[in-house]
């Protein structure tokens, strides 16, 4: 596993666990609002001074009794043909994994599920149907690429595993109407959330100036979208 950022403790990024956040290098979107550019961008992680596995799995066992959980995201953890390998190892030392995807390796997703090597998936449903291709930046976006995302959002609500689906609200690109079809589309699912753009580093420098929509536009479109799932909430 390519390692390019490792948070040693976080209370919120796995519901319910004290975690650390390993993120992996390498992503197969290029979201012009992402805001980990140098773990997506080729020429920016050749940049990124990476924690070897040896150094990470020392981490985890210096932590045991400390820490719960691992969360694996990225990048996009799935585009790694080691994960499984990865997660294996975190499992075998008594700890609970979590991984953040965009939902376009559903083999993988599946694999995992039924080797029980996760224990919460997130995953990341960046636009409406027919915006998707344009919102993640993709040139070369197919109907076999959608059909993949699908995929993957049967494989959650299929609820053999705990589960969640949310999506950044970007100001320009996405607006109540693209959040009704994208909850329409999910729809029945037991959790969804919305997070408000922040205007951090981007990989479209561009996005970097965008104000983010305000709290009672958000909290406006919750309401709309709250009958579609048991839980909705923003973050």
């Amino acid at each position: 596993m390519k390692i390019g950022g490792l948070q040693k403790l976080t209370l919120i990024d796995f519901p319910g666990k004290i975690s650390c956040t390993v993120f992996s290098l390498g992503c197969s979107f290029r979201c012009p609002f992402c805001y980990n550019p140098e773990l997506v961008l080729p020429e920016k992680i050749n940049e990124v001074q990476q924690i070897s596995e040896k150094d990470f799995f020392r981490f985890l066992k210096e932590r045991k009794g400390m820490l719960e959980g691992v969360c694996v995201g990225g990048g996009e953890p799935t585009a790694r043909e080691d994960l499984p390998e990865f997660c294996q190892r975190i499992k075998k030392l008594g700890y609970e994994i979590k991984i953040d995807t965009n939902g376009f390796n559903p083999k993988m997703l599946k694999d995992l599920i039924d080797k029980k090597l996760v224990d919460y998936l997130a995953m990341d449903v960046k636009a409406p149907k027919d915006k998707y291709g344009k919102i993640v930046g993709l040139n070369n976006w197919n109907k076999r690429m959608l059909e993949n995302v699908e995929e993957s959002i049967k494989i959650l609500k299929e609820g053999k595993i705990d589960a969640e689906f949310r999506t950044t609200v970007v100001p320009t690109i996405l607006d109540k109407e693209d959040i009704l079809k994208i909850a329409q589309w999910l729809s029945p699912a037991k959790k969804y959330f919305l997070q408000n753009f922040r205007p951090e580093k981007t990989i479209d420098p561009k996005f970097e100036k965008i104000k983010p929509y305000p709290e009672n536009y958000l909290l406006e479109i919750q309401k709309a979208i709250s009958p579609f799932f048991e839980t909705c909430q923003i973050r």
